[in-house]
Order: C-alpha cells, then sequence, then structure tokens
C-alpha cells in the first residue's frame, strides 16, 4: 500500500477492492462518502491517497453492538481511547459502550462524557449505551428520556452484567423507551437460578464439582421478555444468546411478529464448556460458555437469520483479576482484535455465511438496531466512507500482548485464526493501514455529528 507523499490528501481511492467479496472495483472516497465506484484501475486522482487493495475484500465498515470500554472508573482495565484503538484494528468504525462503568452510564451527564470522550479520540463512533435502571440495581428506572434527548442521543439501553429481573420494571422501561423508538437490551439471566454459578451446568460443571449455570436460567427470561415486549408492542434486544433453547424460542418469537433481536459473540460460535476442565480463568464468561450442540445451534441460528447481530461483548479486565484462582477470576474475554477472525472461522470457512452474510450480521443489522444511521451503510455512491478491508487468505497467530485493548484476557491468544483486518476507513480517512494504526480522524472532537 502506498500514500501520497505530499499534503494531506482530500480524497482516497481503494483500488481492487471486492466489495462483499464480488468482482474487483475501485472506490474513492472523497468528503466523508464514497463518489464514485469505477473499473479496477480507473480511478486514479492527482493528490489522492491510494491504498493497494488488490485481493482484498471490502466491507461496510463494522458495528459492535456490545463492548465494554470500562472508562469511567476502571481505567486500569481499559479506556475509551485504548478501546478505540482496538475498535479500528478489529475493524469497527463504530461501537456501543455498554453502561456497566462506575458511575454507572445512567445520566445523561455520564453518556455525553462517554460520547465526548470517543469523539476526541477519533478512531472509531462511540456510542454510548444508557443503563436502564439506577445504578444497575434494578429498583427504579434511569434517566431514559434525559439520555434519548442528550447529545450522545442514546437509544440502546441495558443493564447489562445483570440482568432486569423485576416483570413490572421490565415492561415500564420497555413502554418507555418506545416513544423515541429506543431499545432495551436484555442481559438474559434470572439471578435466582444462577445463584453462585461458576460454569455451564452439564456433564463438565459435574466432574468438575463447580455450580452449574442452567441454559433454563436464560430462556425463563428470554420467554417472559418476549411477551412482554409483544404486550406493550415495543422493540426487544436480546444480549449474548448462548443456548439452543435461546436460539428456538427467538425463533418462535420472530414467527409470532414480536419485534425480538437477538446477538451472539464470537466465542460462543466456537468455544465450548470442555474448556473449562483445566480450570483456566480466561475461559470464564457471562453468559458461561455451552456445550458443542449450544454450539451448531448458534451457528445455524445466525445462518437462518434467527439470530441477527455478532457482538464482541468485549470485556477487558485488569491482570489481577483474571490471572487467579477461577472462584475468585471475573467473568469476561476481550473480542475486539479477534471478532472478525473468529467469524471466518466459525461461520465462513464452514459455509454458513458469504461476506455478504458477515456484512449483515456485524455491520448493517447492528447498525439498524441501535440507529446509528450512517454506519452499516451499502458501498455505493452518496454512501458514507466507513470501510473495512479483510485479507480472506491470511493466517495470524493471535498475540494478546501486542493488541492495542489493555485487555489481555482473550480466549484465543496462541491460535492461529484465518482474515486479516488490512485497513479500516472512518468517515473517509484510513484510521488502520496495513494492519497497523495510522492516524485519528484529523477533525476527531470537533464533529458535529457521527462518522
Amino acid at each position: 500500500m502506498t500514500a501520497a507523499p505530499d499534503a494531506p490528501p482530500t480524497a482516497t481511492v481503494l483500488q481492487g477492492v471486492r466489495p462483499l467479496g464480488a468482482d474487483p472495483v475501485d472506490l474513492v472516497l472523497d468528503g466523508g462518502v464514497v463518489t464514485e465506484v469505477a473499473a479496477p484501475g480507473s480511478a486514479a486522482r492527482d493528490g489522492a491517497r491510494v491504498v493497494d487493495g488488490r485481493g482484498l475484500v471490502a466491507l461496510p465498515g463494522l458495528v459492535d453492538l456490545h463492548t465494554h470500554l470500562r472508562e469511567p472508573g476502571r481505567e486500569d482495565a481499559e479506556t475509551v481511547e485504548t478501546g478505540s484503538r482496538a475498535a479500528a484494528l478489529g475493524g469497527f468504525t463504530a461501537v456501543h459502550a455498554m453502561a456497566n462503568t462506575a458511575p454507572v452510564a445512567d445520566t445523561a451527564g455520564v453518556v455525553e462524557q462517554v460520547w465526548r470522550l470517543g469523539r476526541a479520540a477519533g478512531w472509531t463512533d462511540v456510542r454510548p449505551v444508557g443503563a436502564v435502571t439506577v445504578g444497575l440495581d434494578g429498583e427504579r428506572l434511569a434517566e431514559l428520556g434525559a439520555m434519548a434527548d442528550s447529545a450522545a442521543a442514546v437509544r440502546v439501553f441495558s443493564d447489562d452484567g445483570r440482568c432486569v429481573h423485576d416483570a413490572v420494571l421490565m415492561r415500564r422501561a420497555l413502554e418507555y423507551v418506545r416513544a423515541f423508538d429506543g431499545v432495551v437490551a436484555q442481559h438474559a439471566q434470572e439471578p435466582r437460578l444462577t445463584e453462585g454459578a461458576q460454569m455451564h451446568e452439564g456433564e463438565v460443571s459435574a466432574v468438575l464439582g463447580l455450580r452449574g449455570w442452567p441454559a433454563v436460567a436464560e430462556e425463563a427470561v428470554i420467554a417472559r421478555d418476549m411477551l412482554l415486549a409483544d404486550h406493550v408492542g415495543s422493540r426487544l434486544h436480546v444480549c449474548h444468546l448462548s443456548t439452543a433453547g435461546s436460539v428456538e424460542l427467538v425463533r418462535w418469537g420472530k414467527a409470532r411478529g414480536i419485534a425480538v433481536t437477538a446477538e451472539v459473540t464470537p466465542h460462543h460460535l466456537l468455544l465450548t464448556d470442555e474448556l473449562v476442565r483445566g480450570y483456566d480463568p480466561v475461559y470464564k464468561v457471562n453468559p458461561p460458555l455451552r456445550t458443542a450442540a449450544d454450539v451448531e445451534a448458534l451457528r445455524e441460528g445466525v445462518a437462518d437469520g434467527t439470530i441477527d447481530v455478532v457482538a464482541t461483548d468485549h470485556a477487558p479486565h485488569a491482570v489481577e483479576d483474571k490471572d487467579c484462582e477461577w472462584a475468585a477470576a471475573a467473568m469476561g474475554m476481550t473480542g475486539l482484535e479477534t471478532a472478525l477472525s473468529v467469524v471466518v472461522a466459525a461461520l465462513v470457512e464452514p459455509g454458513h455465511l458469504d461476506w455478504a452474510g458477515v456484512a449483515r450480521v456485524m455491520s448493517a443489522a447492528p447498525a439498524t438496531i441501535g440507529r446509528v444511521e450512517h454506519q452499516g451503510r451499502p458501498l455505493a455512491v452518496g454512501e458514507p466512507a466507513n470501510v473495512v478491508l479483510v485479507d480472506p487468505g491470511a493466517r495470524r497467530v493471535v498475540e494478546v500482548a501486542a493488541h492495542a485493548s489493555r485487555g489481555r484476557n482473550s480466549p484465543f491468544a496462541g491460535l492461529e485464526l484465518p482474515g486479516r483486518v488490512v485497513a479500516t476507513v472512518l468517515g473517509g480517512h484510513p484510521v488502520v493501514l496495513d494492519g497497523a494504526l495510522a492516524s485519528p480522524r484529523p477533525d476527531a472532537g470537533r464533529h458535529p455529528g457521527g462518522w
């Protein structure tokens, strides 16, 4: 890849790229939008930055509906800056930052702080998620309307990390967000059924003597909340599906016409509870890793559209919170810098998805659910210039020490995975080139809207 050596170019030409894996074209990006789609080699521009994209697949910039950036409050684990860098390296041009920070993002002031930190960083579009309840305590609704009306324009609300277990409160939240086309993203976990649980309830938990986390604890909440959403006519999003039963329930809900969407994480598409046999805390996660049968059901759910989104649930932790005995270890895994490769391994290579399908579940659908209008758009003239270029034939060994995230708790460390993000373009500006961070958007912190 080469860039013009003179003054900073105003335009970028992506030469010979394959949109959604189709035939090669040149994409011309200027003024933050796609201005031309031309035959390969025909779109040279004087003074433009030229990126040699021959052999690379071009996708709309990825959108993560479920990211933990930890700031404010746990900057030892992650910051908006470091998480944004990790997102850009992973091909994400937008991430939704979950609310379980300290203080909790349950007011307009906190969500605006996160939003402004994201704008100042300039590596990706940071969209704050607002808490459903004050302090995530599940007792009274947070300032949903104020967060929606804030500069951050919050449209996704979640107590992720905890379940909104009170049915009356969940109903009220669903009714409230309907007024501004918001969505409640539920962490489906019945707390009474998972008290003290350490891993999936099944054969492996019985052998290891660890308290099990039954599938029904997830499935019961999903069933209840779909019926509530149907009753009040509101949108429900289900976070991180992990069981075959959950897939069947969402499939039933969609067939009935309920406005329900669902996500699955990359790690639940590839890893099983058998990995817990070694008591390595890197495999401790919420919801827990399930069985091979659950993994297959989740893959089928993505393939047939039951599951709308692959979301990372990127959950970085400080080393001391993970590098300890199993019972004391925090739950969670990093995911931003490996998500696309895991999707290629779990879904593309086995034939469950093509590249258009990857764009659907990792870009278009999460942008639609999160109501981020300028993201997840087709690579067509007049559309926002948010693009990721992927080398589909590359293979790489995951080296967490080289990750931009402060978290080192990746379950894929040392594994060879397919696919490599070569470039990420945010609003027409390449923030990643040749697989490495280039520079943030030059107007970082000053952009009046989204990228």
